[in-house]
Parts: C-alpha cells; sequence; structure tokens
C-alpha cells in the first residue's frame, strides 16, 4: 500500500497502527461491517453497498480505547459531500451517518471487534465468499496480502 500510494480502509488502518506503535502508542486494527450509501457504481458493481470487514483502528490513548477511521483522505470527502472525519484523540472518530445534504451515508452494521494483527485468513475467506467478483478481478490473494501487511 505505501509503495502504490493508495489502499482502503483494511490497509490504512493497520499502516496507522503499526506506526502509532512505533511512536510507543498501544494501537490495533479494528473491524464493522458498514452499508455505504454513497458508494460508487464501480464499487457497486462488483461488492454492492455491504463492506464486510470495513477496518478502523483503536489507539489507546489516556487509558481508554478510542476509535479512528483512516479511510476517507480530504478530497475523496470533497467529492462524496461528506466532512472529513476529525480526531481529538479523546472521542472515537467514525464515519458520519449522513452527507452534508443529509442522505444517508454510512451505516454501521456490526461491529466484528479490535484484533491484535490483521485477521487476513478470514478476510480473504470472506472476501472470496462476499466478494466473488472482487476476487476474480484481482490478480491475486498476494496482491492483497500485500495490500493489507505492507
Amino acid at each position: 500500500m505505501l509503495r502504490a500510494g493508495k489502499g482502503f480502509c483494511v490497509g490504512k488502518s493497520s499502516v496507522l497502527a503499526a506506526a502509532a506503535r512505533l511512536a510507543g502508542i498501544p494501537a490495533r486494527p479494528g473491524y464493522a461491517d458498514v452499508r455505504n450509501h454513497l458508494t460508487s457504481k464501480r464499487l457497486q458493481d462488483h461488492i454492492g453497498d455491504t463492506f464486510y470487514w470495513h477496518s478502523y483502528t483503536e489507539l489507546f490513548i489516556d487509558g481508554k480505547w478510542i476509535k479512528c477511521t483512516p479511510a476517507f483522505d480530504k478530497a475523496l470527502c470533497e467529492r462524496a459531500k461528506i466532512a472529513p472525519l476529525e480526531f481529538d484523540g479523546i472521542a472515537d472518530s467514525l464515519f458520519h451517518p449522513f452527507d452534508a445534504a443529509g442522505h444517508r451515508h454510512m451505516e454501521y452494521l456490526s461491529d466484528r471487534g479490535a484484533f491484535a494483527d490483521v485477521p487476513f485468513a478470514t478476510i480473504v475467506a470472506d472476501f472470496r465468499k462476499f466478494y466473488p467478483k472482487l476476487v476474480a478481478a484481482s490478480p491475486s490473494a498476494a496482491s492483497f496480502r500485500d495490500e493489507v501487511t505492507t
């Protein structure tokens, strides 16, 4: 992901967790199943509107675990007409449920919890099950492994 200069939430969360750990901040990746009501047509064609294993990062700050979502950059937020998420180190920073116009944006369906590391094999197995078009379009599982562990 770092070499490519792009990625999706699983890779971004694992990089944030690794960087935080290097800085001495306990961190771990967390996962939830979410419904993205503003997904692009291209992504909708590949995976639908439910994102299984959406990833966020938990950081241990001042004695408590705080959720942080490092998925959308400012440019993507502007295109989607949603406010960038702010992280203050005090409150969870998860996707906004609505966009600027009041349309449904991100709906959290279930929280899978936090893990010590990326549960790679489980995520790949579920992606094969839930996203057969996406997996078929991917060159290999190795490219996904590079995406989430680099």
